[in-house]
């Protein structure tokens, strides 16, 4: 007789299953990882935009929209030109952007369209161009933590192993 008995194959369906367990909730992060970096980048590219902005036309945005593209229109306050308009709309790679005025300059916040699911931080940054995040549902502020890019945390992680102390024992 020839093939496998049904008892090989549910040994089979069990170790795969047994694997996509393990496997599943690592992939998970590794992806909710790269979704965040892209947010900080597009919260920088905003922060730069708005230089730009600023340099072009004597103040800061007021709203995405101006810093985004106008179609078939040339570049003016209403809308420079400066971020695409996918981010200008203030909802792209599973985040809702919103861009405020304040007194002394602007205030960006990126929170996930769907907490736990499309992210799990939220990241604010104003004139002064750092990046702020909380891991948590509540936006972020100037008061949170300064953010790192994923692969910034990982280089610091090599480095802290790096330079950790070894305890070597002379024989």
């Amino acid at each position: 007789m020839k093939g496998f008995s049904l008892i090989e194959l549910l040994v089979v369906i069990a170790v795969v299953m047994v694997i996509l367990t393990v496997a599943i909730p690592g992939i998970m992060k590794s992806r909710l990882n790269a979704a965040e970096t892209i947010v900080i980048r597009e919260v920088q590219t905003i922060a730069q935009a708005q230089t730009q902005y600023l340099s072009q036309f004597g103040r800061y945005a007021a709203t995405l929209a101006e810093l985004g593209p106008a179609p078939g229109v040339a570049d003016s306050p209403a809308a420079a030109g400066l971020i695409p308009a996918k981010l200008a709309s203030g909802e792209k790679d599973g985040y809702l952007f919103t861009l405020t005025s304040t007194p002394g300059g602007y205030v960006v916040n990126a929170i996930p369209k769907t907490f736990g699911r499309t992210g799990r931080r939220t990241f604010y940054l104003d004139q002064n161009g750092v990046v702020h995040e909380n891991w948590g549902s509540q936006p972020a502020t100037d008061a949170s933590p300064e953010a790192m890019l994923n692969s910034n945390r990982l280089m610091h992680g090599r480095l802290a192993l790096q330079l950790a102390p070894t305890n070597q024992t002379a024989a």
